[in-house]
């Protein structure tokens, strides 16, 4: 029998995770200027659309399907969630999932998981990329990109980066943040700089929509992680405990930054340092003590605040709204940091943390994860990225006259602020 408390918990955790996709469009768009406002958000928007039927139609099944024999990708047995919805019954073992749920329950969690990670995507770009290129793109990404990559983390015994090497990433530091961070920022450097990139100071139009945006995801992610566990136990409170004080303490430690280097604390510095911890704690949520958590926090926020007000400037790229420096660099930041701090009772492994264990054999198998990842999207985003922008006429750029004006008039022919049209 399907345990019904287990069926509702993953389902409850789902519906969070879904919650974090419009979630973001109100933080990427409260983030980004006013005339662009409208085409930041309806991108994350497009995603839901786009995520819903890829991953339905293939997506599940080339990360979570086949049989375990292929370490980089799972099968086509399952294309169109075939078969599934004729097993939701008690008396069906090939439906369950952890024994205890149906599949389809997991399903909508692991679909929750692909919209968010392509939405953060879309941040590195905005305000000068057409909008049907970044809707083509997402289209392939998720069906060549996302899937497999789940499944050499995820895909169990006989998965190359979470059997063969042995890397542990609970909720998605690989998976959601590294991927998406690095696509954003191979995005962004084929299809080049904003106008004014490095001379006009590109400042947040909507404070309130940042924070409103935050705490959407600040909620949801209490879904991500501590439903990373699939089932409501004592690790799943862990996840969720721990979730609450990593990002609290990368919240503290972000405005203790703004304080010494501008002299005044920020809303938007504390809702980008509570993001941030949020991504550091997620390869980690539930194999960490609290303890651990709280300096993961404290550790993140000054290498993400580094990458976002230093490195961008210094290496010249246009990650506009920093889906490189606070996602892909706190996911490296987290999967490293789970190598020393995962306590070993907890290790999906055979291996624990360098600070418990004094031995290092976890620690190189986070970073070796790591590097696998960054290699295999790396390159699958490059060849994407040239396809796409050679399907687009040779380039994923609007005009100089509509990036001028803005992709909300230009794009979608409405305003946010129709009052201030032509303003910013």
């Amino acid at each position: 029998m399907f345990d019904t408390g287990s069926t509702g918990f993953m389902i409850v955790c789902a519906m969070l995770v879904l919650l974090m996709t419009p979630g973001l469009a109100f933080f990427y768009g409260g983030l980004g200027r006013r005339k662009n406002v409208v085409n930041t958000m309806v991108m994350s928007f497009a995603v839901l659309g786009i995520v819903g039927i890829t991953w339905t139609v293939c997506g599940w099944s080339f990360a979570y399907g086949g049989d375990g024999s292929i370490p980089f990708f799972g099968g086509f047995d399952q294309i169109g969630l075939q078969g599934l919805v004729a097993n939701i019954t008690s008396e069906a073992p090939e439906a369950l999932s952890h024994d205890a749920y149906p599949t389809m329950a997991d399903v909508v969690f692991q679909l929750a998981f692909c919209m968010i990670t392509t939405a953060i995507i879309t941040g590195a770009v905005a305000g000068r990329v057409k909008f049907g290129a970044v809707c083509a793109f997402v289209a392939v990404w998720t069906v060549v990109v996302y899937p497999p990559l789940a499944h050499m983390v995820w895909g169990g015994e006989g998965s190359l980066v979470g059997d063969t090497i042995g890397a542990l990433d609970f909720a998605g530091g690989d998976v959601v943040h590294i991927s998406s961070g690095l696509t954003g920022l191979i995005l962004c450097l084929i299809a080049g700089k904003r106008r004014g990139f490095g001379l006009v100071s590109y400042r947040p139009h909507n404070v309130p929509f940042v924070a409103l945006g935050a705490t959407l995801l600040w909620f949801g992610w209490f879904g991500f992680n501590a439903g990373s566990e699939f089932a409501p136990d004592g690790v799943a409170a862990l996840a969720l405990v721990n979730t609450v004080v990593a990002s609290g303490a990368a919240l503290v430690s972000w405005m203790l930054i703004e304080r010494v280097r501008a002299g005044k604390p920020t809303l938007v510095g504390a809702a980008t340092g509570l993001v941030a911890g949020l991504v550091v704690i997620t390869p980690a949520a539930g194999f960490v003590e609290p303890w651990a958590a709280v300096v993961m926090g404290l550790i993140v926020s000054p290498v993400c605040y580094v990458a976002v007000s230093f490195l961008k400037r210094k290496l010249g790229y246009d990650d506009a709204l920093d889906a490189f420096g606070i996602h892909a660099v706190g996911g490296v930041t987290g999967g490293v940091l789970t190598g020393l701090f995962c306590v070993p009772e907890l290790s999906w492994t055979d291996f624990g943390g360098l600070f418990y264990t004094g031995d290092p054999t976890l620690l190189g198998a986070q970073v070796l994860g790591i590097l696998v990842t960054v290699v295999f999207v790396g390159v699958l985003d490059v060849v994407l990225g040239f396809i796409i922008k050679a399907c687009f006429r040779g380039s994923l750029r609007v005009s100089e006259a509509e990036e001028a004006q803005g992709l909300d008039v230009a794009t979608h022919g409405e305003s946010a602020y129709p009052a201030y049209v032509g303003l910013d």
